[in-house]
């Protein structure tokens, strides 16, 4: 398999997704970053929202070269994004990427989103492996979006990024409001809002007389401070929330350690 080639010291952008190689938002991203540069793009050859940290273990994954945009190597993938990563890196990259970015997603992956999200959990993955990466998301889930704004802001953070010296588990979730570049006030950097889905089960039938189930339900945000994500989004600021793997409760294991 090829390997992504790369003028000297010039930093390879892995570009991966969870609405599918064709999809808009990830057309969008990578015009966003254009020269700041190579960029490889490995998605999913299909959409795969709401997977989560989701890998491959029961069948086989395959490759598939496609067009995406002009000077950029693209790949479609049969598996999930997490997969795309692991792939990425280990078959048609053969090293790691300075960065890895995903999305653009079509809708929000603010507050507890993050743990549903194939987008965000193709950046995680990127970090757990020493890649520096972001998650870029739209509040806006029409595949007609207006992504303007969102590619502004995208290339600002992600210039921000490669040109500092990070950690090198850095993990970015990124969320941008769906208004008017003239709107936006900003970036704020925040901290994950405590929110929620209260769900429920829709029960159908189907045209034999079988039951099936619709998941459905509302979006509650529990959180009052004006230091979260959904706060800022809904401030019409771009919201970064820095996350990480470690899902340790550094508190709580404090105090258990006096129980034990």
């Amino acid at each position: 398999m090829a390997k992504a080639k790369r003028k000297k010291e010039e930093p390879i952008i892995l570009v991966t997704n969870d609405d599918g190689v064709m999809a808009p938002g990830i057309r969008n991203l990578v015009e966003a970053i254009k020269g700041l540069g190579k960029i490889v793009v490995v998605a999913p050859d299909k959409p795969q929202s709401g997977m989560g940290h989701a890998i491959t273990i029961g069948s086989p994954l395959r490759l598939q070269e496609v067009q995406l945009a002009e000077d950029t190597e693209a790949w479609s993938c049969s598996g999930t994004p997490v997969d795309c990563v692991k792939l990425a890196v280990d078959k048609i990259l053969g090293q790691k990427p300075d960065i890895c970015i995903s999305g653009i997603n079509h809708g929000p992956n603010h507050s507890i989103n993050v743990i549903y999200s194939g987008t965000m959990s193709a950046a995680i993955e990127a970090s757990i492996e020493s890649i520096p990466s972001i998650g870029f998301s739209l509040l806006d889930y029409s595949m007609e979006a207006d992504f303007t704004a969102a590619r502004k802001y995208a290339r600002i953070i992600v210039e921000k990024i490669i040109k500092r010296k990070t950690d090198k588990h850095l993990c970015l979730n990124v969320n941008f409001p769906a208004i008017d570049e003239s709107l936006v006030n900003g970036i704020k950097v925040c901290r994950q809002a405590y929110a929620k889905y209260e769900e429920d089960f829709d029960e159908r039938k189907d045209p034999a007389g079988k039951k099936y189930y619709w998941l459905t339900g509302a979006f509650v945000n529990f959180d009052k401070g004006k230091d979260t994500d959904v706060w800022a989004l809904a401030n019409n600021y771009v919201s970064v929330v820095p996350v990480q793997f470690d899902l340790t409760n550094y508190v709580l294991k404090t105090k258990l350690e006096k129980i034990f």
